[in-house]
């Protein structure tokens, strides 16, 4: 089931981005961002933000898992199909 911004929007902030922490640290296989300062993560965060509200990034909650993770709009489709 996928989750749209709108709703996201009403979570208290600590919660979305920790949702989009994890996320981008799935997408860092080496470890940096570990190594990234302050300003470098709430940059990250912000464009993640951007990504969510433009669709490009959505999020998806599995009742089966219940489990909830962000994912790219081209992972979402392909799943559906």
């Amino acid at each position: 089931m996928l989750v749209p911004y709108e709703a996201l929007s009403q979570l208290p902030s600590e919660t979305l981005d920790s949702l989009m922490r994890e996320y981008l640290l799935t997408q860092v296989e080496d470890g940096s961002f570990a190594n990234l300062g302050e300003e470098e993560i709430q940059a990250a965060l912000a464009q993640c933000r951007q990504a969510l509200k433009q669709g490009k990034l959505l999020v998806e909650y599995s009742e089966e898992d219940e489990s909830i993770a962000i994912r790219h709009h081209d992972q979402v489709a392909k799943a559906q199909d």
